[in-house]
């Protein structure tokens, strides 16, 4: 691999990585802390909030820092691409596309960079490249798509109870 590439690949894994380090930990010891977290999802309607804050900062700190290492590159990857869509589909999507108006674009951006991780592979200043254990092209850009669509529907299907609206008496007669 190109010594431009390589560099290229390594500052994603970082700037990436390093972001969603951050923002676990600013699930975990920000502001409302993992209360306020858990509260947070609760509202977004997923059930067992407390259990939900700290799957969250675990999956954010720990998929972060693989990716940092470049370590089981994919399956960081379909890890960031799973929390991003949860967060896009229950936080964001309602929103519109703009972040200024806390829209997908910014989850959106970041679940697209995670699946192209995992096709480029995380280049040869890694981990895996050490190891020689990098899943790259197709079979990499499968597994951090498919493991994360997967990892969401699971979450979703296990866990997500939206509040539905009171039936009002027109909805009821148009049944």
């Amino acid at each position: 691999m190109p010594e431009a590439d390589a560099v290229a690949l390594l500052a994603v894994r970082l700037v990436v990585g390093v972001t969603m380090i951050a923002h676990g930990y600013n699930h975990w010891r920000g502001g409302g802390r993992i209360e306020g977290t858990a509260g947070w999802f609760g509202g977004l309607g997923l059930r067992h909030g407390k259990l939900q804050a700290w799957l969250s900062v675990i999956t954010e700190i720990g998929a972060g820092a693989l990716l940092v290492l470049g370590l089981l590159t994919p399956l960081a990857c379909a890890a960031m691409v799973s929390v991003m869509l949860v967060a896009g589909l229950l936080a964001h999507r309602a929103n519109g596309f703009f972040v200024v108006k806390d829209g997908y674009e910014y989850v959106l951006v970041l679940a697209v960079v995670c699946v192209a991780l995992g096709t480029l592979g995380p280049g040869t200043v890694s981990v895996d490249s050490a190891a020689d254990i990098a899943v790259t092209g197709w079979a990499g850009g499968a597994i951090a798509l498919g493991v994360g669509v997967g990892a969401t529907a699971g979450l979703l299907a296990a866990f997500w109870r939206p509040e539905r609206e009171p039936a009002t008496p027109a909805r009821e007669q148009a049944v």
